[in-house]
């Protein structure tokens, strides 16, 4: 059986500006969320991205996959809005377990690879996020200072909706609320901070060869991690 898809119903694209920011507009028709909320949006530039992958659809029918900042802007309105705090503190538990700090005590090449690459960030998160982690080998869990996890929490939970949205795949993906951050506040291109979420899978890669299955998830998720940094600066 054929899937169905919506057919594209409108002629013209707009953008138009709305009390809390802007919102799109189909034939002049404004364009509504899954959970029919107003699709309204912080920035003129975020609009114009949405309203170019609304323009974008054919007469063939509509590709929710070609149209990531329309779902992005649809996850900031109808989910993180209505459950900012769960969200944030959901994201900044990972502060407690982050990435960078969990080490490997051999070979000594990867020890050496995971300090050089690592522990830049980590000084970046202390002298910025004012909060200096501890880094322990093994991965047995250690808890991080407790006031120290307080005071990250406080720089989450600040911030909005849509940067929050987006800051969920920065950090998700990665598996490190510090280069969440660091993403986010531009200490690096989001490429290479990427690259530093992977540098365990690199190091085996190398080892034993690349597995198509995985770099083919690698690359998608890739793909997802820039498209949060773009949201983000939009937002």
């Amino acid at each position: 059986m054929t899937e169905w898809k919506q057919k594209r119903f409108w002629k013209t694209v707009s953008v138009e500006e709305a009390d809390d920011g802007y919102t799109v507009a189909l034939d002049g028709r404004l364009v509504k969320t899954p959970a029919k909320a107003a699709l309204v949006v912080p920035s003129r530039g975020m609009a114009d991205s949405i309203a170019g992958e609304w323009d974008a659809q054919t007469e063939k029918g509509v590709d929710p996959g070609s149209m990531p900042m329309t779902r992005s802007a649809n996850a900031a309105i109808d989910k993180v809005a209505v459950q900012h705090a769960e969200v944030a503190d959901m994201l900044a538990a990972y502060g407690d377990c982050d990435l960078l700090c969990y080490r490997a005590d051999s070979p000594q090449a990867l020890v050496r690879r995971q300090a050089d690459l690592w522990d830049p960030a980590l000084d970046w998160a202390a002298d910025t996020l004012g909060v200096r982690l501890t880094v322990q080998t093994g991965l047995m869990h250690k808890p991080q200072d407790a006031e120290g996890q307080q005071h990250l929490a406080a720089q989450v939970h600040a911030l909005s909706p849509f940067q929050l949205a987006a800051f969920h795949d920065l950090v998700s993906l990665s598996g490190s609320l510090v280069l969440g951050f660091a993403t986010a506040r531009g200490w690096r291109d989001a490429e290479s901070i990427w690259a530093l979420s992977r540098v365990d899978e690199t190091w085996q890669e190398e080892q034993w060869g690349a597995d198509d299955e995985a770099q083919a998830v690698a690359e998608r998720k890739r793909q997802e991690f820039l498209h949060a940094k773009r949201f983000f600066d939009l937002a």
